[in-house]
């Protein structure tokens, strides 16, 4: 305010640095390290337990707001863990530039999961088979059990992903005594870290650094009267899922965890401006796949329509179907941030490295299991312990290999090498109204009549520029039919032996298998393709499903009207019929 004065009644600067009274430099460290080039790693500050905790003070009251219990209980209960917490993590980061990537990340990370698994204990019965009198004799320590999970779900990362060191180079043994209780005993002022490359996550690791946090006096008042709390808190801490008993505290834990993590990405883009998005996914896909394979009749190992596929040539999940019953799995447990799209699920595993994809342009394989009439779609897991690691009986392989090797053209069969001149399509057509164009993608069809324009492959060994096969369909199309017809017009540009469909006389035909293969129900996709008026009727009669004869089989499917697929002439066939309203 006197400097204020000062300004209104003109004297200017001097007077107004007189009102300030002496301005001081900034506490610039004077250390050789602060003007060192290049510059040299400041390290971590070596701190007490309640310096590292001030700054958590507002959620701290939050928790203990929501135990709802009295101070000496919360003192006792709570506040003892994460006190052992902050002295075991210290000011460590949970990643090295990722989510809670600050100095203190990983304590506040902790803490924020503790305190959603908690919030989220409200309204959930732990023990269903026990009577009312029992259950809420041991909700209490339900919640504590439940919040201790949430506080050392992260806590493996201490373990396995950094390796702390002080001034003179010594390395903290972090198997035998909390980060904090080492600073003291060595009496160091700061502390470096080096981050482990490509540090693998191995979530068992926790139960090592659990005694640091949680005494054996806590784990057996939790253990009283009961034997499934603290398996049950043991099995979250490791990552170790029960398939017997469905555990509850788990799943709060993974979906706090899971909410916790998004929630610091978002503020770390508005921060920054540069989400990173998926990177935390991997866990909990993993998790679902392999809780699939456990509990799910489908998912077991080389059965009769199986999702899964163990060979000699690896191990392999029919995709996109078990993209679907993974995102089913964590929608009914409400699991945040999951991706819906197969291939954004495909994406993340490929990222983490769990899936080897097939060439840089494509992830999924061409596998025929045993008995299979045709080839279908799957991805290679670059591992059996990624789907197998938690199942103690891994299945054995088969004894031969999955991957489909497609028909070799038969030698005396040669592209065209000049493109005659075609002749009208409707003259050529009228020979043979039901024979099938040879598009170059049916590798068992025989060889292309002269008459035939060259197209695909045919199309570039001519000197032609090749076509690209792509659905152009009308807005009103159903989206789901839309994406399967996409992805089967999309197989044409791919290798013939892949094609999903071919071409007949009439336009394009799509078997019926092909669109259930992809989740969708043929009575749906056909009313839903005649509604859009894409569908040319193979005959004078109302209905619009035709067979096909293909490699000696007789197959259902519909034929797409050529206009509506680019790279298709609609001069090249019979009927083009005109567009509904």
């Amino acid at each position: 305010m006197l400097a204020l004065r000062a300004l209104l009644r003109g004297r200017g600067p001097s007077a107004y640095k007189a009102a300030l009274g002496p301005i001081e430099a900034p506490n610039v460290p004077r250390s050789p390290r602060a003007v060192s080039y290049p510059p040299v790693d400041p390290g971590f500050p070596s701190r007490s337990v309640d310096e590292i905790l001030a700054p958590h003070d507002e959620l701290i009251a939050r928790i203990k707001l929501c135990y709802g219990t009295d101070r000496t209980a919360f003192e006792r209960e709570v506040l003892a863990q994460i006190r052992n917490y902050a002295a075991c993590v210290h000011l460590l980061p949970a990643t090295a530039d990722n989510y809670f990537s600050t100095p203190g990340g990983l304590l506040r990370m902790g803490l924020e999961i503790a305190f959603f698994s908690l919030q989220a204990t409200d309204g959930q019965i732990f023990s269903g088979r026990s009577t009312i009198s029992i259950r809420r004799e041991l909700e209490p320590r339900w919640r504590q059990a439940t919040f201790i999970a949430g506080l050392c779900h992260e806590v493996h990362r201490t373990l396995s992903h950094v390796v702390v060191s002080d001034d003179r180079g010594e390395q903290w043994p972090a198997y035998l005594l909390a980060l904090g209780t080492w600073l003291r005993s060595r009496r160091a002022d700061r502390y470096f870290i080096r981050w482990v490359p490509d540090a693998i996550e191995t979530r068992s690791l926790g139960v090592f650094a659990l005694p640091q946090i949680v005494s054996i006096e806590t784990l057996q008042h939790l253990a009283a009267g009961n034997s499934a709390i603290v398996p049950q808190l043991m099995a979250s801490v490791s990552g170790m899922t029960g398939y017997r008993e469905r555990n509850v505290l788990d799943e709060l834990v993974r979906r706090s965890a899971a909410l916790v993590i998004d929630r610091d990405l978002r503020a770390l883009a508005q921060r920054h401006g540069k989400p990173i998005i998926g990177s935390h996914l991997e866990r909990y896909l993993v998790d679902g796949m392999r809780r699939l394979a456990a509990s799910n009749p489908a998912w077991k190992s080389n059965g009769e329509k199986s999702r899964v596929w163990f060979g000699r040539d690896g191990l392999f999940v029919v995709w996109p179907n078990a993209a679907g019953d993974m995102r089913r799995l964590l929608d009914s447990e409400r699991m945040p941030a999951i991706p819906h799209e197969p291939e954004s699920i495909l994406q993340v595993l490929l990222a983490a490295g769990v899936v080897e994809p097939r060439s840089e342009t494509e992830a999924t394989w061409s596998i025929r299991p045993p008995g299979s009439s045709e080839a279908i779609d799957a991805i290679r897991l670059s591992s059996p312990a990624v789907l197998f690691g938690d199942i103690d009986d891994t299945p054995a392989p088969l004894d031969a290999c999955l991957l489909h090797q497609p028909a070799q053209r038969p030698s005396h069969v040669r592209e065209p090498q000049d493109a005659p001149e075609a002749p009208p399509a409707a003259s050529r057509l009228r020979e043979d109204t039901q024979g099938q164009i040879p598009l170059d993608l049916d590798r068992t069809a025989q060889p292309a009549p002269a008459a035939s324009a060259p197209v695909g492959r045919a199309a570039t060994a001519a000197g032609l520029p090749a076509r690209r096969f792509r659905l152009n369909a009308p807005p009103r199309l159903n989206p789901q039919v839309r994406e399967a017809l996409a992805q089967i017009a999309d197989s044409l540009n791919g290798p013939a032996s892949e094609a999903a469909a071919w071409t007949v006389s009439q336009g394009l035909f799509v078997p019926l298998a092909q669109l259930e293969r992809r989740r969708v129900d043929p009575p749906i996709a056909v009313r839903s393709l005649d509604a859009a008026g894409m569908l040319v009727a193979p005959s004078a009669g109302d209905s619009k499903t035709a067979f096909h004869d293909h490699s000696g089989r007789r197959i259902a499917g519909v034929i797409v009207a050529p206009r509506f697929i680019d790279g298709l002439d609609p001069h090249d066939f019979v009927i083009d019929p005109p567009a509904r309203g």
